[in-house]
């Protein structure tokens, strides 16, 4: 009989105990004291929150477990809990809502993690927090109204993460801070409350100032851990402690130009400089035509803390480089800009020549290959390969415009350069490009026409490229040049017929000239590839419809 009392009530123990007080997780262990029942997990791979963490832990401290991430309700059933330590595990990501029904929490630490940001609104669900612990991590931003959900907080570490920035305003909107202010005369009303802001990479520049101005007023009941905070930049202020240094207020860029119009001649080398004078530091970048210039090189030397010199640097100038340039600097309080007009003369003008170079007789049979080597979304990239007996002292002529234009811009190409490229084409846009020996018109065959592709909107047309649609196989049958230019948007059968002609004619060395009517294009749609591929037994063009046909266009960036 005493054995059957003995087992029912070791039965009715059990009984009475609430459900998950008897289990611990794997791995782990579990302890009662004074202050509640605890959970410690230490080690343990984890990798993320369990689901089945037993409800009446009053304290959780999990650490080395692999935890990457806090997703909404991780502890919401362990509505008991005050204190969460969750040191040194590997949590990058913090809900929104992953403190969800911890009213009753007062400690929170996540020392040791890879957090680069707080959701701060998260701490709405923990009203009686006091103590607050995310050093060593990664934060790089601390949003002005941070601190607005954390009425009572007494303790904050963020020392050791990547604040460099941080307003007065943080401290200034702490409800705390706000109520201290007024209670603080009164003995006993507001207890000592600690700050941890050391070993983070402060900028000390303008932005800084009014932040440096409030360290420098802390007194009791605010505490400072660390009190001598420094300077990690900029370099003339690296090192400095608070205290050592003054602090200007911000200032929007002023942008000026030594020299606002130059004039230099076709080949010679630009340098355009701007003057800018900011608090904090600047962007700049050169605009031409309300657009950012991509090929050529642009330096910046800093005179001091709130000047900077910037230079772009043209080379070997063409006539597509005249015109308006600007510098464009801002910071984030404002802009400023500043504008060089290049002026470029043309050959008829008394500007001086390029040197004299051995010139080709225009009888000379010189042989030349172009083809079109790359499209993007502002336009084409022009190759060419020739074939002459002073490769290396050969200048070239190139002629760039809209097929249909009394007027082609002009450009002359030294010695070396085999390659060209043409930008800010329109669409749906019937264009010609030729290239030829230096003073001399170009000879059949020695021009590419293409039609670029419809175009909906600006937008569209920047996030996509502009496609070449159509090319005029005629083109390739020319001589004396033997050009081919068929892209990958063409009509496979018309690209496959192109370069089988071309590929025939340099075979057999057929002299092919006229073969091709050219004139069929000209009543051809942008989008339309119908007609474009003829078969060489079509009738001739005539020789005076070579010779009347326009020569130029609009001017073209070079980049």
């Amino acid at each position: 009989m005493d054995a059957f009392y003995v087992t029912l009530r070791i039965a009715l123990v059990f009984f009475l105990i609430p459900p998950g007080s008897s289990t611990c997780l794997p791995g782990c262990s579990c302890t009662d004291d004074n202050l509640g029942r605890s959970l410690l997990c230490m080690e343990t791979s984890m990798g993320q929150i369990p689901e089945d963490i037993p409800h009446d832990f009053s304290k959780i401290r999990i650490e080395n477990c692999h935890l990457t991430e806090l997703p909404q309700g991780s502890f919401s059933k362990v509505s008991a809990l005050e204190f969460l330590w969750l040191n040194f595990n590997e949590i990058t990501l913090m809900s929104i809502k992953s403190l969800e029904g911890l009213a009753r929490l007062t400690e929170l630490r996540l020392q040791g993690n890879k957090l680069t940001s707080v959701p701060w609104t998260a701490f709405q669900d923990t009203p009686k927090l006091k103590i607050l612990d995310l050093k060593h991590n990664r934060l790089d931003v601390l949003p002005e109204h941070a601190l607005r959900h954390l009425p009572v907080l007494t303790y904050l570490d963020l020392s050791f993460n990547q604040l460099s920035i941080i307003s007065k305003d943080v401290f200034i909107n702490w409800p705390l801070y706000q109520a201290a202010d007024k209670a603080w005369g009164k003995e006993g009303l507001v207890s000592n409350v600690v700050l941890a802001l050391h070993d983070n990479p402060w900028m000390c520049d303008c932005r800084l100032k009014g932040f440096v101005e409030f360290v420098r007023t802390i007194s009791a009941p605010i505490i400072l851990m660390n009190s001598y905070l420094t300077c990690s930049g900029p370099a003339s202020k690296a090192d400095k402690f608070f205290h050592e240094i003054q602090l200007k207020t911000c200032m929007k860029p002023v942008a000026s130009a030594p020299e606002a119009n130059i004039t230099l001649p076709l080949g010679a080398n630009a340098t355009l400089t701007c003057l800018v004078k900011a608090r904090p530091g600047p962007t700049i970048q050169w605009m031409y035509s309300l657009k950012i210039k991509r090929g050529f090189a642009a330096t910046e030397t800093h005179i001091d803390e709130e000047t900077v010199t910037s230079r772009l640097v043209i080379p070997s100038l063409h006539l597509a480089d005249g015109g308006l340039y600007t510098c464009m600097a801002n910071n984030f309080i404002g802009n400023s800009s500043a504008s060089i007009m290049v002026n470029i003369p043309s050959f008829n003008s008394s500007a001086p020549q390029p040197p004299p170079v051995p010139m080709l007789s225009s009888d000379e049979n010189a042989h030349i290959d172009i083809r079109i080597a790359k499209q993007t979304v502002y336009g084409i990239t022009l190759e060419w390969y020739a074939v002459t007996d002073n490769p290396a002292e050969t200048w070239f002529t190139i002629r760039f415009g809209k097929y249909d234009s009394a007027k082609k811009e002009t450009i002359y190409i030294s010695p070396g350069i085999n390659s060209y490229s043409v930008s800010d084409l329109l669409p749906v846009t019937k264009y010609e490009v030729c290239v030829s020996l230096k003073n001399h018109p170009p000879r059949d065959g020695q021009c590419i026409v293409f039609v670029t592709g419809s175009d909906i909107s600006e937008l569209e047309q920047r996030e996509r490229l502009i496609h070449i649609i159509v090319i005029v196989c005629a083109m390739v049958l020319a001589v004396p040049a033997g050009m081919y230019a068929c892209t990958t948007d063409a009509r496979f059968s018309c690209g496959e017929r192109c370069m089988n002609l071309w590929k025939k004619r340099r075979r057999y060395g057929q002299n092919l000239q006229g073969t091709e009517r050219q004139g069929t294009f000209d009543s051809l749609q942008a989008n339309s590839e119908e007609g474009l591929c003829k078969d060489s037994e079509e009738k001739p063009m005539k020789r005076g419809e070579a010779e009347e046909r326009p020569k130029g266009g609009s001017a073209a960036d070079l980049y």
